[in-house]
């Protein structure tokens, strides 16, 4: 609003939001309105991606783990000539990579057992919406 020294001008401009401002808005709008079928979906993905993640996170942990044991019992081996205790340290090693897959199945048993039926509920849900 500006007016001039007599006081009695009065000007106004007004610029409409361009295109991704309008949708950058419309985003954050979103994230704000009670609409219970986002917040559904947000937790269907939330509670899938827990299920999934862990399981699959934990399993890559003890194949790396046991694939930096066997290495590091390979290396003793060959750089060391430290026989008996490189391959100690590499037999080692294959029990975690070897257990990294059913460590898998199992955290994603649980995990389905453990949020499987409030996952089945809110899919119920948005499908019959």
């Amino acid at each position: 609003m500006d007016t001039n020294r007599d006081g009695n001008k009065f000007t106004y401009s007004y610029s409409a939001p361009t295109e991704s401002e309008r949708r950058e808005i419309l985003e954050i709008q979103k994230q704000y309105l009670a609409d219970g079928k986002e917040d559904k979906l947000a937790r269907l993905r939330k509670l899938n991606a827990a299920v999934k993640n862990t399981a699959m996170g934990v399993a890559l942990s003890f194949g790396v783990v046991g694939l930096l044991l066997f290495g590091t019992g390979m290396s003793i081996t060959l750089a060391w000539g430290n026989y008996l205790v490189g391959i100690i340290v590499a037999v080692i090693g294959i029990f975690p990579m070897a257990a990294a897959h059913p460590v898998y199945n199992f955290l994603l048993r649980r995990g389905k057992k453990k949020y499987g039926e409030e996952i089945i509920k809110l899919t119920n849900e948005l499908l019959n919406e």
